[in-house]
């Protein structure tokens, strides 16, 4: 899954340090999520995106695999 954390992140200026603090969660894997190799949790996500004041779909972009027929 794509996301847009990392740019979010310095766009709101907020080091990666705020949300390991305020997530609970370490450094390696927030640095793992904004660049792809891993996929946060649902929970966390929903969590990130509650932080970030953001709705989760705006910072986490879904390819659709099944489509309208």
């Amino acid at each position: 899954m794509e996301n847009r954390l990392k740019e979010i992140r310095k766009e709101k200026k907020i080091g990666q340090g705020y949300l390991v603090e305020k997530l609970g969660v370490s450094r390696q894997s927030i640095s793992s999520i904004e660049n792809g190799r891993c996929t946060p949790s649902l929970e966390l996500a929903f969590d990130i995106a509650d932080l970030l004041g953001m709705p989760i779909d705006e910072i986490f972009i879904h390819e659709r695999r099944f489509g309208e027929e």
